[in-house]
């Protein structure tokens, strides 16, 4: 395989000469009900994905798929299953697909080993192990310090051992209690603001609660922080804190095989934080609060998605497809931005966890040999559940000087089924119609005085102080673009391929970018300066004084400022 940077393949160059072709892009020449239905492409999960709406037509689809050829996406996707050192800057193996394998094996067939040992069925002895420990749990044969059942958990952990877990169980909950598969109620504590500890810890009963500390180092300064704030109140509560507390870590942790915890159970080193969501991470919260089928029918769709992502022709696999018009709207169209914005509650932490597996995968100005590069990487990702972001930034969206690209996300049917008519509609159907109008609205705009469905005409001459047509005020230009993903129902099935369907999407827009999408070195300096500062006050406490900042460097100086300055 060749490793090259994006602006030396032959695409980059035809990719700029059209580039300027689709600057005023004519939404209303093309889109009509014919387009939509051809812009189709099946996802796992009994999802969909509609290109309908975005910038794209038959000649750029056939540079885009030229692209991904020559980028090697699906070799490079292959060598990545396989066990190849993707992960240039640790040197690591990217191995979260494996997590999902039901017979440890790699998509390919074939199995991962390293120094003889099988990695996919260590994945799978894990998932084995922890599962017998959530039944033992459901069963009541284990119990809390007082002998009463467990009716809670409470995840402790922070970025990657927070974020894709706890949106994984908002998106779950509504549907497990529907369908009667609700088990325990869990929490999440993440920020080392006390406050978080004790807000959650207030809204639970202690004796009945079992807390997960997940920490792939054993070593989180967030994440210990927060374990010795719930140590703290437990015993406070004459709880015994090591009959309610279980670890998530590596065999090479300090928390690994160690009699404080009623267990450990173990990743390493090849599953990335913001990948962890199908190990032991995700899946022992997600299974003590629905059970461990439910978490095998997630990972079952997160595997169907992976399955897909290895499909060479690009309409016909979702993730690629995805990600080759997000570089084109990134690199060849100028869009700094991209929006994920889900018309279902239950993913109202869903663009949280994608901000973090786009952002910190592909936020990168070197390549995978440490090169500085000369184009556009990763774009900033944000998003709020709709129809609540109607009501907030959506002004930005359909008005403002940036075109941000949107990812809409939609399923026919709520997760309750309880609903009420309201005027010839129920609430369901009118979270639809609000869906299907902001697409035709951010595609299509609208001139002031014009009928949401009349094709625009030659403008008049603008009066002073006016815009072309009218107040400027009432002009929605259109020309923004957005892909949809819909579904019927979201259930574990179609939520573990939505989120591998992102994760691939990721991948493959490194692949292209020619990044690390694997090591996160933009978050280590924070980390250290952080230590520096709670060592100069250790220092200077022991010594008597009111901190012990060494003045003589600058840069030491200026963070003893802002430390006095915040009363630390």
């Amino acid at each position: 395989m060749n490793y090259r940077n994006f602006d030396e393949t032959a695409a980059w160059g035809r990719l700029s000469a059209l580039a300027g072709d689709y600057g005023k892009f004519d939404y209303h020449g093309i889109l009509d009900a014919g387009r939509v239905e051809r812009s189709l492409t099946p996802m796992a999960g009994g999802l969909t994905f509609s290109w309908a709406a975005k910038i794209v037509d038959g000649t750029l689809l056939k540079v885009l798929g030229s692209l991904a050829e020559e980028q090697e996406c699906i070799a490079k996707y292959r060598a990545l299953l396989e066990g190849e050192i993707i992960n240039t800057g640790e040197k690591r193996k990217v191995l979260h697909h494996l997590l999902r394998s039901p017979d440890g094996k790699a998509l390919t067939g074939k199995p991962v080993l390293l120094d003889g040992k099988d990695l996919g069925n260590f994945y799978r002895e894990e998932l084995t192990r922890f599962s017998a420990f959530v039944r033992a749990v459901h069963g009541a044969g284990l119990k809390g310090s007082t002998g009463r059942a467990f009716s809670h958990g409470a995840q402790i952990g922070i970025g990657g051992s927070d974020l894709g877990p706890r949106a994984l169980y908002l998106a779950l909950e509504n549907w497990a209690r529907a369908e009667g598969k609700q088990k325990l109620t869990a929490k999440f504590i993440s920020n080392v603001d006390p406050d978080d500890a004790a807000g959650v810890l207030d809204s639970i009963p202690l004796e009945e609660t079992i807390f997960i500390l997940v920490s792939k180092s054993g070593t989180t300064q967030e994440t210990l922080a927060n374990e010795l704030f719930v140590r703290d109140k437990l015993r406070k509560a004459a709880l015994d804190p090591g009959r309610h507390l279980v670890a998530v870590t590596s065999e090479t942790s300090p928390l690994a095989h160690n009699p404080a915890y009623l267990d450990s159970f173990y990743i390493d080193d090849f599953i990335g934080g913001r990948y962890s969501s199908s190990s032991a991470v995700g899946g022992l919260v997600l299974s003590l609060a629905f059970g461990p089928e439910v978490f095998a029918e997630f990972l079952a769709g997160a595997r169907e998605a992976d399955r897909s992502a290895l499909e060479p022709d690009i309409l016909n696999n979702a993730a690629l497809l995805d990600a080759l018009i997000g570089v084109w709207e990134r690199n060849f169209l100028g869009f700094p931005c991209t929006a994920i914005l889900p018309y279902s509650q239950a993913l109202s932490r869903f663009p949280a966890h994608l901000q973090q597996l786009d952002m910190e995968s592909n936020g990168k100005r070197v390549n995978r040999d440490g090169v500085p590069l000369a184009y556009a990487t990763g774009p900033v990702v944000f998003g709020e559940p709709g129809t609540n972001g109607q009501h907030s930034f959506y002004q930005l969206l359909h008005q403002g000087t940036d075109i941000v690209p949107l990812q809409f996300i939609g399923f026919t049917e709520s997760q309750r089924g309880e609903d009420v008519e309201v005027e010839a509609s129920s609430s369901q159907t009118k979270l639809l119609a609000n869906l299907a109008a902001q697409i035709v609205a951010f595609a299509q705009g609208q001139r002031p005085g014009q009928r949401p469905e009349a094709r625009p005409e030659a403008r008049p001459e603008a009066g002073p102080g006016q815009g072309p047509g009218g107040n400027l005020n009432k002009e929605f230009p259109g020309g923004r673009p957005s892909g949809l993903i819909y579904g019927k129902r979201l259930d574990p099935g179609a939520l573990g391929a939505l989120l591998a369907h992102f994760e691939n999407k990721v991948m493959f827009q490194g692949f292209i970018w020619n990044l690390n999408s694997f090591d996160q070195e933009g978050v280590q300096l924070g980390k250290v300066l952080t230590k520096k500062v709670l060592a100069a006050r250790a220092s200077g406490s022991a010594n008597g004084k009111a901190d012990g900042f060494d003045d003589g460097s600058a840069g030491d100086a200026v963070l003893g400022a802002y430390a006095r300055l915040l009363g630390i």
